[in-house]
């Protein structure tokens, strides 16, 4: 029988779910940051001898670009564009912070050049090269060149070139996705090797299918070589996941909500599909790369408490991570996290285990929040009380960016809670926003992980055309169609859907939005449906004015592991009652029932205050919130 092992590196936590046709198992082992392989075999044999088929979500790129820890790289460009990374658009990201510094280049101005002034030597001391020269998404010819004449003398230094990383138009946009992708992919390539020697070792496949950060698998050759389609690789597989639980239950508006260790991540779905950008500003560096469009926040169970020069409490998003992480953990950390607040406030099992080796200590978690408190004239639970209440506005604050800054409602949205300590904070979240409830998934925990076995092995391409003609467009299509299936098809998978998208805009502006389109569709369904979409997102259209196709785009998917039908039903064992615990909550402490969700059975409801423990999450249910569950298991949670 095929085994899927689906594994999802955190900041904190790696998270690991096999299936074996039949069964999920899943497991959390801490992450290794000093080397993710470790942690990635840890988890793997904690739960199988072996698989089939290895399916992955990363960090190591975003890592190496966050932590500026990529490679060497230079820029080789047309004359006159060197300074193009500096120079940019001239925009300000905060119109009224005078003291805002834009981050400094990945590519010092020693290591950018001109085409006409490279010369043999210049690249002695290089690590990887970027090559974006103007007007290439027309005609890459000049950059191939410019590549086979850098690989007779430098035979193995890596080299991205624009034309095939991102062959969109804007110079400033392609040259920074083309950097980025050289700056990281040492770091990935080497990351991708290390990981498929290890798995070979341990009777694992070393066919590694990475998640790209648009929601599908990359093949590991694909991942090495283009590491900027995999930047946001580990928050992508819970937004699928999400979907799909979406599609199943027949809900058509959610907003996932995925609290991990470091971070938060949260990402609108309406209709059925999540929202894909094809621009995101990473780290600070825009990159041309479609992914599922996640805002992130720097709070998680790990993010550490502080107060500020002016005497204020505050929280991250500086965090404790894998190592030492928060005090309960008693591996030498000191300072208090969310995840020490949960536990001093009694919602956290004070002698829950995580894994197989941490037990947690609250007398750890005390002594750190007593710590902080005495700054603040503050009690231990007081602090931690404060700690709890700002980490939630943060974080209900991302919930806004990603649905009132962008016209959309979150009252007619449920909120799906997964990840280690979301359902901990997704009920206050969902009634701060009036949202329509909160579902708390199976195996919420490793979510994430989960969703690696829901996603489809996916290609994409992308071209420029800038153009009225609908012949144009569809010719461009058609094309774009069949390189995607057969690329899909040189991995061994079969496509069984493949879509297309055109970006359109009113004649002079300076953006664009995606509209689903198919070959034949014709002129009239572009404008009515650009016209339709820009009234959504901006609150006004123009159908008086003239619009124009700037950039065609191409997707092919295969088969995922898994699909939701598949999964079997629950089989609670046991009694779910395991008695009652003190816990703070509306600044009074209270007994609340524990329940053991793994033995609650389908129908059953449970009314707050109370806390619902499973082996990899919590969920806590404040008075006046019930929770039923679903006949999938899921917690349906109202108030």
């Amino acid at each position: 029988m095929s085994r899927s092992l689906a594994i999802d590196v955190g900041g904190t936590f790696t998270d690991v779910v096999v299936w074996d046709g039949s069964e999920l198992r899943s497991a959390k082992v801490p992450s290794t940051p000093e080397d993710q392989s470790r942690g990635v075999m840890a988890g793997a044999l904690s739960v199988t001898d072996g698989a089939d088929r290895f399916l992955h979500g990363t960090t190591v790129a975003t890592n190496a670009l966050l932590e500026r820890a990529g490679a060497r790289t230079a820029l080789i460009t047309s004359p006159g564009f060197e300074d193009v990374l500096e120079i940019g658009r001239q925009d300000r990201p905060s119109l009224y912070d005078p003291e805002l510094e834009r981050p400094e280049p990945l590519v010092p101005r020693h290591r950018r050049f001109s085409i006409e002034a490279m010369t043999p030597g210049v690249l002695e001391d290089v690590e990887s090269v970027a090559i974006s020269l103007l007007y290439s998404y027309l005609d890459p010819e000049p950059e191939q060149d410019a590549r086979e004449s850098i690989r007779r003398i430098h035979p193995h230094l890596p080299i991205s070139i624009s034309s095939e990383v991102a062959p969109e138009f804007r110079e400033f946009e392609r040259a920074s996705t083309t950097v980025l992708n050289a700056y990281v992919l040492p770091a990935m390539a080497r990351y991708l090797s290390r990981l498929a020697k290890a798995t070979i070792l341990k009777n694992l496949p070393d066919q590694i299918l990475v998640m790209r950060s648009s929601g599908g698998l990359i093949n590991a050759g694909g991942a090495a070589a283009n590491p900027a389609t995999v930047l946001l690789s580990g928050p992508a597989g819970g937004v699928v996941a999400t979907t799909e639980l979406g599609r199943a239950l027949g809900r058509d508006h959610l907003i996932s909500f995925d609290m991990g260790g470091t971070s938060t991540d949260v990402c609108r779905i309406d209709n059925g599909r999540p929202e894909i950008a094809y621009e995101r500003d990473i780290g600070g560096f825009p990159c041309r790369m479609p992914s599922v469009a996640i805002h992130t926040v720097g709070a998680g169970g790990g993010s550490l408490g502080w107060v500020d020069p002016g005497g204020a409490l505050r929280v991250g998003p500086t965090s404790a991570g894998a190592r030492p992480g928060p005090a309960c953990y008693a591996n030498g950390g000191t300072e208090p996290a969310v995840t020490d607040a949960n536990v001093a406030l009694g919602r956290i099992n004070p002698r829950a285990r995580f894994g197989a080796d941490l037990v947690l200590q609250p007398e750890a978690a005390l002594a750190a929040l007593t710590l902080l408190g005495d700054r603040l004239g503050l009690g231990p639970v007081e602090t931690a009380s404060g700690m709890v209440e700002i980490v939630e506005e943060i974080m209900a604050g991302a919930i806004r960016r990603v649905s009132i800054e962008q016209g959309a409602d979150p009252r007619e949205a449920a909120l799906v809670a997964f990840g280690g300590a979301g359902g901990l904070h997704g009920t206050a979240l969902a009634r701060r926003l009036d949202m329509a409830g909160v579902l708390v998934p199976v195996h919420a925990g490793v979510f994430s992980a989960f969703g690696l076995l829901l996603s489809p092995p996916r290609v994409e391409l992308a071209r420029t055309v800038i153009t009225t003609d609908p012949g144009k467009i569809d010719s461009t299509l058609e094309s774009l169609r069949q390189m995607v299936a057969e690329e899909l098809q040189e991995w061994g998978v079969e496509s069984v859907e493949v879509a297309s998208m055109v970006d359109v805009r009113y004649i002079g502006q300076s953006h664009e939005l995606t509209i689903e389109y198919e070959p034949g569709d014709g002129w009239a369904v572009i404008s009515d449906r650009f016209h339709r979409l820009h009234a959504e997102r901006n609150g006004f259209s123009r159908p008086e004015d003239a619009v124009e196709a700037v950039t065609v785009r191409a997707t092919a998917l295969g088969t995922p592991a898994l699909t939701w039908s598949e999964l079997p039903g629950i089989h609670p064992e046991g009694d779910p009652a395991r008695g009652t615990r003190p816990i703070m909550t509306g600044g009074k402490l209270v007994d609340a029932r524990v329940w053991w969700r793994p033995a609650l059975a389908p129908g059953a409801e449970v009314v707050g205050p109370a806390v619902i423990e499973e082996p990899e999450a919590t969920t806590f249910l404040a008075a006046g919130e019930r929770a039923s569950v679903h006949e999938s298991g899921v917690l349906e949670v109202e108030w």
